[in-house]
């Protein structure tokens, strides 16, 4: 394979008779998105419409413009995100935009890697609109004599439009826009069209301009009065009353219309027009993007240009993380030029290198702005950077930074000391002075943070992301390889950093008791030296970028692109801000509750001692088994490893269900007790002082089905069929003025299951909206709905949520107090009355004994070692698992697609809402008590679509949306 073709050109500068091409990003995704049919997908579902049209846009401008006309320099500008300084200006700057389509969102980064994967400079800066660059470019390169096209049709930008110097290209018209295009669309000449802009306004980015003044009368009164201040000034004396009488009072509007349309050229810029000069494509980044894309024609095309005898030999690869920089099998790329420290080896981003032992003697410690501004600027030159954020706890709501590890190429690391101090009696390594101040490193790192084209890296990046929050940077375009294993590896082993570590690079790191001690002699890491800091800290970096890069590839390869993207990444950034809200509890409820709690613990104490003739330590399971099985000789005793009679609660309920009555009342002890410690005694201490609310962590990576669980407090296992469950949810409160939401899918997983199974009976039932409890009832023991015993009705609905957990006969016997003869009657008779069941029961069994996975329906692969058990309970167990996986999992993506799309269609609506917490299939926001109702609507219409537009189900989604003071009324 040759690549004759490629003939890098070094940077140079931009000289009188150089041509800029400079071509608007955000513009050229949205005509290419909507030029192609939305669903255009690759294999494995991930939408490729833009991407397709925005990289054939791009070929097609480098190929066919005319010779005279061809770019000597080049760049593609993008918005950095959607707040500039003029919403410092005007707060309703561009409020009433709407989100991007769902299916457009997951390829804007991948919009960003094309750029790279051609060659071309990818250009945009934090707190500037990419409009703003584009004036700055284009004035500084007429002013050095050369001519610039700006590829857009954008009107903004023909401000900027200058005769024989500065002219604009509409690719799609084919169009050249010069001085007489100008004048045909605003009646004015290019450096009057801001007057007129000031005047008429615009409702897509809700500049208000003077109401009623159109295009036509706005170009007349520029044409008249020259300028807006003039116009202003002689305002009075215009004739037709409705005209002076809004300019009049919309003096100042017009203004400010004027001071938001009018483009910043003056942009402090981080990349020179020096290092915009044409180049040609390297094969090694662009085949293998083009190929991963699956972009076939013009992956034969580009290879044909570039002198590539054979594309297939170039491996398929999506961008590695941070953009056209991934490494390949048959062409590894070039090295960044990261600060390296003295005798470390160049670092090449291919696979050797991302297996190479680990060097420490190639990690930096930064103490000074110099040295942090090389890092930043070869982060620039990269496009990507891992980051460990290191902390003094593991709470990132109230920790103190104590520093940032940063790496830009595998084997190269460095760390940004920050907060370390002496521990009391030692001496810190390292003085104070040299480690940066937070201030000054935050400021240096706050634009990569918040800049779209700089992809960040890292491991469980939701922590950093929170810490980073805390002090104002909101940070995005991340990538995460704990979430790229979990997409990947869901089943198959943990997805921690250490165990990640070990699986995928063969090396165990640091640990942190290395460098932190343990037990009594444990210090913080604010205490830990700073040399032992980045020894931790910069390896951290390094790995995260290693495991991401060898990672990325693989979701392409085994299809699994689209869950990582819709149902992984996203929700980094969406918990972040649920875990940052929090919610407010009412302490002295809590407090009342937890007495009453003790009073009833105390009666029931008193009653047990009473029932057992004699006094003995409720709590000690060794006393408790004395008295069951030793002192009254109660059935169904089996003693532990250690000799002691077992006291579990499958083992009481068990007794309880015989009509024994300690069991039964140790049971209700046991309830009180974990309610008591659990949540009415500990949730106050969870209170953020700085907040006075609570703030739950959600791990996104740490169930075999994709569900999330919380923690610290675990909010998730509160009971709610229990009277005194309920009143713990009482305690969970909206503050004045504010109420919560509870939004809850109604029997989703039944759902699924009719629709995984193809269930007509069930299909049809829900369809009806009936009783499914009621419905299943009737059918299995032949008894009319009209009038049905809640007895029978109640062992429908544990028959129908048992079967999705292969509940066995056992199982539902305890569960039912009944003679476990009749519950496998009833399991057998449940099976007869809907076969598809018992059919897609067999099925699954026999596919996850062949293949070791079963899928959600959006296509989560979640793997099941044990159906390959010798142990014949293991692989039982395996096999129920199995089951229940498809469904309960499918249940788990249905919510997070819900989480997704939630906060930006309630802020859409214009809604003072925020989404507070996800527990299993329902969702409680916080809101303003007069937009309860509205919250409710755009609630159930958000989760009742969550499934589209990927898949339409057989059976609809039903969402109940309440509202109340506290969650319990809520619910």
């Amino acid at each position: 394979m040759t690549a004759a073709g490629h003939k890098p050109v070094a940077a140079r500068a931009l000289n009188p008779g150089d041509h800029l091409y400079l071509i608007d990003g955000s513009g050229f995704i949205f005509r290419a998105y909507h030029a192609l049919p939305p669903l255009t997908r690759k294999s494995d579902g991930l939408p490729t419409g833009a991407v397709s049209g925005f990289c054939n846009m791009l070929w097609k401008l480098l190929e066919d413009t005319k010779a005279g006309d061809k770019p000597s320099h080049l760049a593609v500008i993008f918005d950095a995100g959607r707040m500039s300084f003029r919403n410092d200006m005007y707060a309703e700057y561009k409020a009433n935009r709407s989100e991007p389509p769902d299916d457009l969102i997951p390829q804007f980064p991948l919009t960003r890697d094309a750029v790279r994967a051609f060659g071309v400079p990818c250009v945009e800066k934090a707190g500037y609109e990419a409009d703003d660059l584009i004036a700055t470019y284009a004035r500084a390169a007429r002013d050095a004599g050369a001519k610039v096209t700006i590829v857009s049709s954008d009107k903004d930008l023909m401000q900027l439009v200058d005769d024989g110097k500065i002219e604009m290209l509409d690719t799609v018209k084919n169009r050249r826009i010069g001085p007489n295009e100008v004048i045909e669309k605003f009646g004015v000449p290019p450096e009057k069209v801001v007057e007129v802009q000031a005047l008429i306004g615009d409702s897509i980015d809700n500049v208000p301009g003077v109401p009623g003044i159109g295009v036509k009368t706005a170009a007349e009164l520029i044409g008249l009065y020259g300028d807006l201040e003039n116009l202003l000034a002689h305002a009075a004396e215009i004739k037709q009353p409705k005209r002076r009488e809004a300019l009049i009072a919309n003096a100042e509007l017009a203004r400010l219309s004027k001071r938001l349309v009018i483009l910043d050229d003056n942009v402090p810029l981080d990349e020179g027009l020096d290092q915009f000069g044409v180049t040609d494509p390297d094969p090694a980044k662009l085949l293998p993007f083009l190929k991963g894309m699956e972009f076939t024609t013009l992956l034969r095309r580009a290879a044909a240009k570039l002198g590539v005898e054979d594309a297939d030999g170039f491996t398929a690869e999506m961008p590695a993380p941070g953009a056209a920089n991934a490494p390949t099998a048959a062409a590894p790329l070039a090295p960044a030029s990261a600060p390296e420290p003295a005798g470390c080896p160049g670092a090449v981003m291919d696979r050797g290198l991302l297996l190479k032992p680990i060097d420490y003697g190639c990690y930096e410690t930064i103490s000074d702005i110099a040295t942090l501004d090389r890092w930043v600027a070869s982060i620039y030159e990269a496009g990507l950077v891992s980051l460990s954020v290191e902390a003094s706890s593991a709470d990132p709501m109230q920790a103190t930074l104590c520093g940032i590890a940063l790496s830009v190429v595998p084997g190269s690391a460095c760390y940004i000391p920050l907060g370390h101090r002496a521990a009391d009696g030692l001496e810190l390594s390292g003085s104070r002075e040299d480690q940066l101040s937070e201030k000054d490193a935050l400021k240096r790192l706050k634009p990569v943070l918040e800049g779209e084209s700089i992809l960040k890296l890292g491991h469980n990046l939701k922590f950093a992301t929170i810490a980073f929050a805390q002090r104002g940077i909101r940070v995005v375009a991340l990538d995460d390889a704990m979430l790229m294993s979990y997409a990947l590896d869901l089943g198959l082993s943990g997805h921690g950093f250490d165990e990640l570590s070990q699986i995928h690079l063969n090396h165990t790191p640091v640990a942190l008791v290395d460098i932190a001690g343990k037990g009594r002699d444990r210090i913080g890491f604010e205490q830990v030296s700073t040399s032992a800091a980045t020894r931790y800290a910069a390896e951290r970096a390094d790995i995260a970028l290693r495991l991401a890069t060898l990672l990325k590839p693989r979701l392409v390869a085994e299809r699994r692109m689209t869950v990582y993207e819709t149902l992984e990444r996203p929700l980094i950034l969406v918990l972040a801000e649920m875990e940052r809200t929090g919610i407010a509890i009412a302490p002295d409820f809590l407090k009342k509750l937890s007495n009453d709690f003790a009073k009833e613990m105390a009666r029931l104490e008193e009653t047990l001692h009473r029932l057992a003739g004699e006094a003995f330590n409720l709590g000690s399971p060794k006393q408790l088994g004395d008295i069951l099985f030793g002192k009254f000789s109660l059935p169904g005793g089996r003693r532990t490893k250690t000799g002691a009679w077992s006291t579990d609660a499958d083992i009481l309920e068990e007794l309880a269900a015989q009509g024994h009555e300690i069991p039964s009342r140790i049971l209700e002890w046991r309830q009180l007790s974990k309610l008591k410690s659990t949540y009415t005694d500990a949730l106050p201490v969870f209170l953020n002082p700085k907040t006075a609310r609570v703030h739950t962590s959600y791990a996104l990576a740490s169930t075999t089905t994709g569900r999330l669980s919380s923690n610290e407090p675990n909010l998730q296992n509160i009971p709610i069929r229990t009277e005194e469950g309920r009143r713990i949810r009482k305690a969970f409160i909206a503050p004045e003025g504010r109420c919560l939401v509870s939004a809850d899918y109604s029997q989703i997983e039944l759902r699924l299951l009719a629709h995984i199974a193809d269930v007509p009976a069930l299909r049809q039932a829900f369809a009806d909206g009936l009783d499914i409890h009621a419905m299943t009832a009737s059918e299995m023991f032949g008894v009319k709905v009209e009038g049905m015993p809640p007895e029978i009705r109640r062992r429908a609905k544990a028959i129908n949520f048992g079967i999705i957990y292969g509940i066995s006969a056992f199982g539902l016997a305890n569960q039912l107090s009944i003679p476990r003869g009749e519950a496998d009657a009833y399991i057998k008779k449940y099976f007869e009355r809907f076969p598809g069941i018992r059919a897609y029961m067999d099925e699954t069994k026999d596919f996850v004994r062949e293949h070791g996975y079963v899928e959600t329906i959006f296509g989560r692969r979640i793997h099941i070692r044990d159906v390959k058990a010798t142990n014949a309970a293991q692989r039982a167990f395996g096999e129920r698992q199995a089951i229940n996986a498809p469904i309960q999992g499918s249940a788990a993506d249905v919510i997070r697609r819900a989480m997704v799309r939630l906060p930006p269609a309630l802020a859409e609506n214009d809604l003072d809402a925020q989404l507070l917490l996800q527990v299993h299939d329902e969702l409680v926001i916080e809101c303003a008590q007069s937009q309860a109702r509205q919250v409710c609507d755009v609630a159930r219409a958000v989760m009742e679509k969550a499934s589209l537009p990927a898949l339409q189900l057989r059976v609809p989604l039903v969402v109940d949306a309440r509202s109340g003071k506290n969650w319990d009324e809520a619910h």
